[in-house]
């Protein structure tokens, strides 16, 4: 299992792999916002969650989180969700999350999570590199990519 990166623009971080679990078994996980922190490979991610089982065009979540060792909680919205296929949301900062699915097989799916700040001010953009978040999520997505394709192989 290889995670590679993938070039999607500017200002965006995206990996990918191919998980050996049907498009629709990786979108039950990723469209459960309860479900994140099963996903989540940067420790950031904690255990309280409010929102929807599953995510619909609109809804805001809310997650714990921790980051640098501080403790906070953030509420995202979906801003766009296409059934068994894409998931996005807006973190509070402006910021996106991406979750791109493609059926390769009934039985395998390649998986693309993207870090999208290109949706933030310049300025702001420029404070995310300054503060190193590219490179951290890049880990974290490759962190969080790996562990799926494992558990999925497992399962």
């Amino acid at each position: 299992m290889t995670v590679e990166q993938v070039e999607q623009g500017p200002r965006q971080v995206a990996r990918t792999v191919e998980v050996p679990a049907s498009a629709e078994d990786v979108f039950a996980l990723v469209a459960d916002p309860h479900r994140h922190g099963e996903l989540d490979g940067s420790g950031t991610v904690g255990g309280t969650v409010s929102g929807p089982r599953r995510l619909t065009q609109g809804a805001k979540f809310s997650l714990a989180m921790k980051q640098f060792g501080v403790p906070y909680r953030i509420t995202s919205t979906v801003t766009r969700i296409e059934d068994g296929r894409l998931v996005e949301w807006r973190h509070p900062a402006g910021h996106r999350w991406r979750w791109e699915l493609t059926p390769l097989t009934p039985t395998s799916t390649r998986v693309t999570e993207t870090f999208d700040y290109s949706t933030v001010p310049a300025v702001q953009g420029k404070v995310y590199e300054l503060l190193g978040f590219p490179r951290q999520n890049a880990a974290g997505i490759e962190a969080t990519l790996r562990q799926l394709a494992s558990r999925s192989a497992r399962a």
